[in-house]
Parts: C-alpha cells; sequence; structure tokens
C-alpha cells in the first residue's frame, strides 16, 4: 500500500498538548507513524501549514434546515433528505470527519454514506429525539395541528412517551431503527414555544428505565437538559452527556464530575437563533424571547463548568443555525476560558471520547483511522480560531482525501 507522508508543518496530535513541528505518516486507512523526519512514497507539504485529527461535532441535525413553521407544512417529504446531503457535504468541507445526529437521521442517512452513496462525516445517530407529552419534543401546536421538524415516517419511529413502559417501548424501538445513542428532552427548551427551559421533564423512573435499556444494548443517552432540576435528574440516572446546560448550578456541576458526565454547551445555537431572526426568519415570539434570555447565563454556566474541569466535547446543534458555520463553536468555547489546545482536543480526542471511539477517532497516533485535516497557517492563539473554516486546505477521511485545497468536496465513486 502507499505510505504518504505529511511533512514539515506543525500537528496537533489530539492529546491536548499544543501543535508542534512534526509528520504524519499514513498507510492503508490508518495513522502508521508520528514524530520527525518521517519517509513515504507519496509526499504532502505541509509547510506553514498545521495538521488537525478529523474533527467532531457532537451535536447536529443533519436533516434540518430551517426553523420556519410555515415552511415545514410546505416541504415536500422527500425534501429534507436532499437538503441533508447539501447539509453533510458543507460539514465534511469544514474538516468535521464525524458527527453525532442528535435527532432526525435515520438509518437510510447514516448508510448512504457508508455505502459511499453520498458524501459526508461517518454519523453515529439517535434517530428520533424521546419527549414526554408536551414536552421538548412535542411539537403539539394550539390549533390542534402537529409541525414536528422530524416527522414520523416507517425508519423514524414516534418518540413522545409517558411513564415507564412506554419509555421502555420507545427506547426498543429506536435501537431497532438503528439507533447508536438515545437522546431523551429531560427539560424544556429554547425553540419549542409552548414550555420552558427551567422546568423539569420525565421523572427519574422514567430515566432510570431509558438509561438501563440503552446499557443493555451496549448503547448511551444523551440528554437534552438546560434547566436545573432536569441536568440532575439526568447525570443521577447514569446519562453520558448534557447537551447545552443553560442552566448550571454548584451542585449540577459537582454531580458531573462525580459521574464523569460531558457537558456538549451548543454555545452557537442561540446565536445562531437570534441571527436568523435579524434576516428576517419568523419565529414565535416566545421563542425569540426565550433565546434572548438564555445567552447570557448559558456562557456563564459553560464558563464554570469548564473551570472546574467538567469534561466537554464540541458540538453545535447545526440545523438550528445554518450548516457550515460549526466551527465558530470554537472560539466561543475560548471565550468561555477553554486554551486553544482544550479547544481542539474538545473537538477531537474528547468528543471522540464521548462517541465512543476514542480508539479509532480523535488523535494522530499509531493504529487510529487516518482522518486529517490540513489548516493554513498556525492555530496556537484564540485569534487562530475565528477564521479556522476559511483556512481548510485538505481533509482526508480514512485516508482518502475527500476536500481539496479549493474547499471542494470530491464526488462520490461510480
Amino acid at each position: 500500500m502507499t505510505r504518504t507522508v505529511f511533512s514539515g508543518g506543525q500537528v496537533f496530535d489530539g492529546s491536548g498538548d499544543a501543535p508542534s513541528a512534526a509528520d504524519v505518516v499514513i498507510e492503508d486507512g490508518r495513522v502508521v507513524e508520528v514524530g520527525p523526519g518521517l519517509d513515504g512514497d507519496e509526499r504532502v507539504d505541509c509547510a506553514g501549514r498545521t495538521v488537525l485529527p478529523g474533527l467532531i461535532d457532537s451535536h447536529v441535525h443533519i436533516m434540518a434546515s430551517d426553523l420556519s413553521l410555515s415552511k415545514r407544512f410546505l416541504t415536500p417529504f422527500s425534501y429534507p433528505f436532499y437538503q441533508a446531503a447539501r447539509n453533510l457535504r458543507r460539514t465534511l468541507a469544514l474538516g468535521i470527519t464525524t458527527v453525532r445526529d442528535a435527532g432526525g437521521a435515520d438509518l437510510g442517512v447514516k448508510q448512504a454514506v457508508e455505502d459511499g452513496l453520498i458524501q459526508g462525516p461517518r454519523l453515529r445517530i439517535s434517530v428520533n429525539i424521546i419527549s414526554t407529552t408536551g414536552g421538548h419534543g412535542d411539537h403539539w401546536l394550539p390549533s390542534g395541528l402537529s409541525a414536528p421538524i422530524f416527522g414520523e415516517h416507517p425508519g423514524r419511529p414516534e418518540a413522545v412517551v409517558d411513564g415507564p413502559d412506554e419509555m421502555r417501548k420507545a427506547a426498543r424501538t429506536l435501537l431497532r431503527a438503528g439507533a447508536d445513542v438515545l437522546k431523551v428532552c429531560t427539560t424544556g427548551g429554547v425553540i419549542s414555544p409552548g414550555d420552558d427551559p427551567k422546568h423539569a421533564q420525565f421523572t427519574p423512573g422514567e430515566l432510570d428505565v431509558l438509561v438501563t435499556e440503552a446499557r443493555m444494548q451496549g448503547r448511551y443517552v444523551m440528554a437534552h437538559a438546560q434547566g436545573t432540576d432536569g441536568i440532575k435528574n439526568a447525570v443521577r440516572a447514569g446519562v453520558r452527556s448534557v447537551e447545552h446546560g443553560i442552566y448550571l448550578d454548584d451542585e449540577a456541576i459537582e454531580l458531573m464530575l462525580q459521574h464523569g458526565t460531558w457537558l456538549v454547551p451548543t454555545l452557537l445555537a442561540p446565536v445562531s437563533v437570534l441571527r436568523a431572526v435579524e434576516l428576517g426568519m419568523e419565529l414565535p415570539d416566545a421563542v425569540v424571547r426565550k433565546t434572548k434570555e438564555v445567552i447570557e447565563v448559558h456562557s456563564e454556566s459553560v464558563t464554570r463548568a469548564i473551570a472546574a474541569g467538567v469534561k466537554i466535547a464540541m458540538g453545535t446543534d447545526s440545523g438550528i443555525g445554518p450548516h457550515g458555520t460549526n466551527l465558530e463553536e470554537l472560539r466561543l468555547l475560548a471565550e468561555c476560558g477553554m486554551s486553544v489546545p482544550q479547544v481542539l482536543a474538545a473537538t477531537t480526542s474528547s468528543a471522540a471520547g464521548l462517541l465512543g471511539l476514542g480508539d479509532e477517532l480523535g488523535r494522530l497516533a499509531p493504529g487510529h483511522r487516518a482522518d486529517l485535516v490540513l489548516v493554513e497557517g498556525t492555530v496556537t492563539e484564540p485569534s487562530d480560531l475565528a477564521d479556522l473554516a476559511s483556512r481548510v486546505r485538505g481533509v482526508w477521511r480514512d485516508g482518502v482525501r475527500v476536500v481539496d485545497a479549493a474547499g471542494t468536496v470530491a464526488p462520490v465513486a461510480a
């Protein structure tokens, strides 16, 4: 097999250390060596550039492209699948080679990427979002109509449930549908107009059933958890990650440290919603009001969690905002107190650990899959994070170049 060496540049290996001068050798889809003075059959000149592991976004919605209520009613059923193909290409072009879809993508979308029918990051999927009646994932409207962002279909089972028995059935049904992870709403949310992000949803007993069902099948649970009580309920039940974490208090942070729970902040999500409103998107007044209320306290909570040592994995909630803006999250994490190496680790090795893929992804180390991103210039200062997306000069997934120096995603194989 061809031995390719990336030489002459700086390398961030995913360990959390700052980038340093080194070469990286890949062969047969794997990293085989990292160090100085390496050789190979082919050479990629990295002078003046930085080599990163393939980036990971731990919270996306590939099937979501627009929050507009009216468009949900007017969009043909199959149209979002074609939008998803575009969303996947935009995400891959940023150097994001793996994503965890937090609701919407079904097994067919995941398999289409794996089989090379469409280009995109590899996916871990949750299929649909488990919610209580009247909860964050229940899109019932006062008119009596329902306008779900992710409607039910044979590959995406309904997941609005109440009580332990219905929770158990939903968990097993979603796992049968191909879920790699189960996503549950333990609080209300911001973009759901009829509930409050501070209010808890699901009882501890219901959550215990969900976590038990996931563990029996070697899976785990991620929790949309914004309010303090719902965060604590989720952590005590044993969820692997808290998504958003808007209203963290000292006890919630301490519980996360005790349980080893990851935080996926998604700081970009409320920022993206307000941008959309400024650009003319019509959203319910309650959604706009809640978005404005949470931005500052969200940043404060994440800042405190980072300072306390809570494990952080990068996630954006893209789909709530435009796909292709994902890397803005890195700057927001830095503004909450993370050093540049910490931000990069949250976007590589820590995220891989959260997804259960730490032995395969997130590092440039022998034996790991050859996912690499080549970036013009350095990635050592917080200012380097602000324009990172515009400096991507190549992306490799499993040793195959999938994005060229101009940012063009390679066509799928015939």
